[in-house]
């Protein structure tokens, strides 16, 4: 419950900042007239967002186990590539997301296309929306308890509306650069943790060598396919499920907060491993602050609407 909520609150959090600044801004312009659409765009967004989390809780009770671990272990490498993208997506566009919106808003109004508001809205919801279901579906996929985790997530959402509605009112404070370099890293060691659990689906499906094919190094004594340095590279890396019970709340809590699960291969264990070195560094050096150059302290700040200028006395200097 934990890491979906955790989950629910940063990626609703992104969502309702967004819909936050449109709003503001079409209120700030004096176009209420066009809310409608823009809440148009939103609610598609999130009807997409569920009838993907359906097709994907109901679509795959047809298929074979096979199929259903193959398919699994391709959405959840989508999970993970749309996750990483949009961890560096906020880092590098925090500071003009602002400007980048109105901008948006400001070329829909201007040429009429009123119908750009709702499209506004829907892509603004949907990329959150999309990647927040994909996550949440491979997460819950590995946790194997449903109704707990999507009630984290659930509650998650719920939170991230009322804290967005509290910081729009100006009725709470946060500091959001800090938020997002914590969640950030947060999210970074999930997604590792759901890119292992694809190599397992993969590795079940077939698709990749290991402990369930032909291809597994097995030990000479017992038979069984080899634990530990004689079974790599497709055997077991560790298998701690005497130590710690795989369905009991050691195994849930390591697997949610560091992707740890009692028994791993050693595909698991490398690709875990080689994406938090990849992109744990290229996240790090994106949170340090970047040196100012001349270029950048001569160029404008974040664009706003200028406010009326005030009527100085004649001969005022």
């Amino acid at each position: 419950m934990l890491a979906t909520f955790l989950i629910g609150l940063r990626e609703g959090l992104e969502a309702a900042l967004v819909v936050g600044i449109l709003v503001a801004y079409l209120t700030r312009i004096g176009r209420r007239d066009v809310l409608p659409r823009l809440w148009a765009g939103v609610a598609l967004a999130i009807a997409l967002a569920l009838g993907i989390g359906a097709v994907l809780t109901f679509g795959s009770y047809a298929l074979t186990f096979e199929a259903q671990e193959l398919i699994g272990g391709l959405l959840s490498l989508l999970a993970v590539g749309m996750v990483t993208w949009m961890i560096f997506w906020m880092q590098r566009t925090a500071r003009t997301m602002k400007a980048t919106l109105e901008g948006g808003i400001d070329r829909a109004l201007a040429t009429s296309g009123l119908w750009g508001i709702v499209v506004i809205g829907f892509v603004s919801v949907a990329r959150e929306g999309i990647e927040t279901t994909l996550l949440l579906w491979s997460m819950v996929q590995s946790f194997g308890d449903a109704p707990t985790a999507l009630l984290g997530a659930v509650l998650g959402l719920a939170a991230a509306v009322l804290l967005g509605w509290l910081l729009a009112r100006g009725m709470v404070r946060l500091d959001l650069r800090r938020f997002f370099a914590w969640t950030g890293a947060f999210l970074v060691v999930v997604a590792a943790g759901v890119l292992a659990y694809a190599i397992h689906d993969l590795q079940e499906a077939g698709v990749l060598p290991g402990p369930f094919s032909a291809s597994a190094p097995l030990d000479p004594v017992t038979g069984a396919v080899a634990v530990g340095l004689v079974g790599f590279p497709f055997g077991w890396a560790f298998d701690l499920s005497a130590t710690i019970a795989p369905g009991g709340w050691a195994a849930a809590v390591l697997q949610a907060t560091v992707g740890f699960m009692p028994q791993m291969t050693w595909l698991q264990v490398i690709a875990w491993a080689v994406y938090i070195a990849a992109v744990g560094s290229f996240f790090v050096r994106g949170l340090r602050p970047r040196p100012t150059r001349v270029t950048d302290a001569a160029a404008p700040a974040t664009p706003s609407v200028p406010s009326a200028p005030s009527r100085a006395p004649q001969g005022a200097s």
